[in-house]
């Protein structure tokens, strides 16, 4: 991977902050996006803006040729079956409120959902919702100090009752990798669904959809190099088809009258009104960025950032990492020993350096190590060793001005 070359393509990284070179470290929050993409949005905006599936003028089919072109890259990166079964979003959190939301319908009081410990608040609260209004019980896959689920407890809560499983596939505050092709082979062996949040996941794992036999996945693009407002919920066929459509609107109906309306099949069922039309576009150029450099070169160069940034960082006196499963992404999520990590992230924003402090709307995570927060580091590939050597050097700062 030519580092170097990769790094000309984001615009963001040539920039100071507090007067020096930025070193963005946060990209579990959100990716930087390289020109490729942005130059996709504004020719969408400057050559042919209009609205899709609608208009039969040259423009209208140009726009609805590029999105659901869009949609067909998405539906190969990931392996789905079947365009249709691409369903575009406004995110990952829109994606996950629209099963609970078509949830609602198929529960009784009694059933049982399974979550992980180790899930966004994204993944929590709309099922949390789901409960309370179905009677449904929520049960929680446990975790230990490293950070890894306890699958044996996993198999413990599986029962008939058991309706659907819902893990991340990566933790987005402490990088853990989950088992998900187990946790999804010992849900459908009693009879469960199970959807996987893929938005930690996405940057760096190529999931193949129809290998894992997953029936939902969802993700943004946002954490994949695209604009933020767009996402996609993968769903199997069959399975969409049993969830009611979230919202009411145009695109989504098939007949109406005022008497009755009858609705429209996959995807429009589920993409009412008109959507983000260049940031689809976009999605679609996002990945075909990532996929010119390689999916597996990306994941080999994070690793590599990864352990050399865990080794330096533990050098420091008493700073200790959370979340060290042999399994994980390139996150390292840090405190120091007597030092709130709001204190050292506000040093370390002075220096020109961006990392994420605080729960990273994982409070039960938090909760389970009885600590307000960490700091995290999260790398990307066009980051550098260069860089994480800086950060290492000015945490010791922080440390030595805080302590």
């Amino acid at each position: 991977m030519d580092v170097t070359k990769i790094r000309k393509d984001f615009p963001v990284l040539n920039r100071k902050v507090n007067g020096r070179p930025l070193i963005y470290f946060d990209n579990a929050a959100t990716s930087q996006t390289p020109t490729q993409v942005i130059n996709t949005i504004v020719d969408y905006y400057e050559n042919y803006n209009a609205n899709i599936h609608r208009g039969v003028h040259a423009l209208s089919q140009e726009a609805t040729n590029a999105y659901e072109g869009a949609r067909q890259k998405i539906q190969h990166h990931f392996n789905a079956a079947q365009p249709y079964e691409v369903i575009f979003t406004s995110g990952t959190t829109h994606s996950i409120n629209i099963v609970s939301n078509g949830y609602g319908e198929l529960l009784n009081q009694g059933d049982e959902l399974i979550v992980s410990a180790l899930e966004h608040h994204s993944n929590i609260v709309p099922w949390q919702m789901l409960c309370e209004k179905t009677g449904a019980l929520l049960k929680v896959i446990p975790m230990n100090e490293d950070g890894v689920l306890l699958m044996d407890a996993y198999d413990d809560l599986l029962s008939e009752r058991t309706k659907l499983v819902f893990v991340n596939h990566v933790s987005n505050a402490l990088g853990t990798i989950n088992p998900i092709e187990e946790i999804i082979n010992k849900a459908h062996e009693v009879g469960a669904e199970v959807l996987i949040d893929g938005a930690q996941a996405s940057p760096h794992i190529k999931a193949d959809l129809q290998s894992i036999n997953v029936d939902y996945y969802v993700t943004s693009a946002h954490k994949i190099c695209g604009p933020t407002g767009i996402g996609i919920l993968y769903g199997k066929e069959n399975s969409l088809k049993r969830l009611p459509p979230f919202q009411g609107g145009g695109e989504m109906i098939a007949e109406v009258t005022f008497e009755k309306t009858t609705y429209a099949g996959l995807p429009h069922k589920f993409e009412a009104g008109t959507p983000n039309i260049a940031g689809g576009i976009a999605f679609g150029a996002a990945l075909d960025y990532l996929n010119s450099i390689g999916m597996e070169k990306i994941a080999e160069y994070e690793q590599e950032l990864l352990i050399y940034g865990t080794a330096a960082l533990k050098k420091i006196p008493g700073l200790k990492v959370y979340g060290e499963a042999l399994n994980k992404t390139a996150v390292i999520s840090f405190n120091v020993q007597g030092i709130h990590p709001y204190d050292i992230g506000s040093i370390l924003d002075k220096l020109g350096i961006a990392v994420r402090t605080g729960h990273h709307c994982a409070q039960p995570i938090m909760d389970f190590y009885r600590i307000p927060g960490t700091v995290r580091a999260s790398f990307s590939f066009y980051n550098t060793f260069e860089e994480i050597d800086t950060m290492v050097k000015a945490v010791e700062k922080a440390v030595q001005m805080l302590k």
